[in-house]
């Protein structure tokens, strides 16, 4: 071989090295380009959920993830975003955000609409709009969006309920609901669950007590309200089921407290037992119109398991243990009363 052959030979090898270089190179950028766009991690652990409201097109999304700094990058998010076609694709929710999470991974989650459900953990709530409240502070709607919902009489009356019992509705527990959950379907869905709660078995024993559904809840409302420890609810559902069973007055101090709308009360006066409401069982035989709180179901249960004794009085024990002292006859409920009087006045509790 000549000599100019073998520098031929020589440039020919240092080309293709040149060539096989710059391919690598190229090869590289694009990949490392691939790897940032799809694989790289690029979610920060700024923001624990992002939250996508109903109706939102995908350049809100994108205002949403720079204004929350949610992303190391969110033009390579949008890269991603537009070759996996999720501007078509945007889907409201709660979504759970993991630090390091990739664009490929938040993208694909997004069109599945793979939401974080919501626990909704609600017990002793004692109005309406409180309820609506703790609801709107936990789900997409606003308070007065449920609160359209729970006075709607056409929606509540085909459930066979009113603006006054609705609430008895409303099984207190815990449940998984989406973060976008309309109030119509969040209303359909805990028919379901009363449904389900209110099995044969519980209906049976409370038409054995000559009550419905709704007005067992509203009877456990007061138990529950009347009693600190769960062990003296069927004591207490026993003592008032005797009193209307003989036609006396319930005459339970918290829901005179709920007709005067005002929860501070440590000690019913007679000027508060003078309000002029249905709830003033001082002044209206039976039952309420409606429960005055969100009863346990601990309650509901006592009501309908209830202690069969004769008590007609109760009043709470003067060593304020939260615990009663349970009595037959009138005198005998006079000195447990006086004893709990005299036991106030010493700690100058007056209201």
């Amino acid at each position: 071989m000549t000599e100019v052959e073998k520098n031929k030979m020589s440039n020919g090898k240092k080309a293709a090295i040149v060539i096989i270089a710059i391919v690598i190179f190229v090869g590289g950028y694009f990949a490392l380009n691939f790897y940032q766009v799809y694989f790289a991690p690029n979610v920060t652990e700024n923001q624990k959920y992002l939250y996508i409201k109903t109706g939102s097109n995908y350049d809100a999304l994108i205002d949403n993830l720079k204004n929350k700094d949610i992303l190391n990058s969110t033009s390579s998010f949008a890269t991603a975003a537009g070759k996996m076609n999720l501007p078509a694709h945007v889907k409201p929710g709660r979504y759970l955000l993991k630090k390091g999470m990739t664009n490929r991974t938040l993208i694909n989650m997004i069109k599945a609409g793979n939401q974080e459900p919501v626990k909704l953990k609600f017990q002793n709530i004692r109005k309406k709009e409180n309820f609506a409240a703790y609801l709107a502070s936990n789900l997409e709607a606003d308070s007065l969006s449920f609160i359209s919902v729970l006075d709607s009489t056409p929606l509540i009356s085909k459930y066979g309920f009113n603006q006054d019992n609705v609430y008895a509705m409303f099984i207190p527990n815990t449940y998984e609901m989406y973060w976008n959950t309309a109030p119509v379907d969040f209303f359909e869905r805990m028919y379901k669950e009363y449904d389900k709660f209110w099995n044969a078995d519980r209906k049976q024993k409370a038409a054995s007590l000559n009550l419905t559904p709704a007005q067992v809840y509203t009877l456990a409302s007061i138990v529950d309200a009347e009693a600190l420890y769960d062990k003296e609810m069927p004591i207490i559902a026993g003592l008032y089921l005797n009193r209307l069973n003989k036609g006396i007055l319930l005459q339970a101090d918290p829901t005179v407290i709920f007709a005067n709308d005002d929860f501070t009360v440590k000690r019913v006066t007679n000027k508060l037992l003078q309000v002029q409401s249905l709830y003033n069982t001082y002044k209206y035989a039976g039952l309420p119109p409606g429960p005055i709180m969100m009863p346990s179901i601990n309650a509901i249960d006592a009501v309908l398991n209830r202690d069969k004794n004769n008590y007609i009085y109760m009043c709470a024990k003067e060593d304020f243990s939260g615990y009663h002292n349970f009595a037959e006859t009138k005198a005998e409920h006079e000195v447990n009363a006086k004893k709990y009087r005299e036991a106030l006045n010493k700690r100058n509790i007056f209201k």
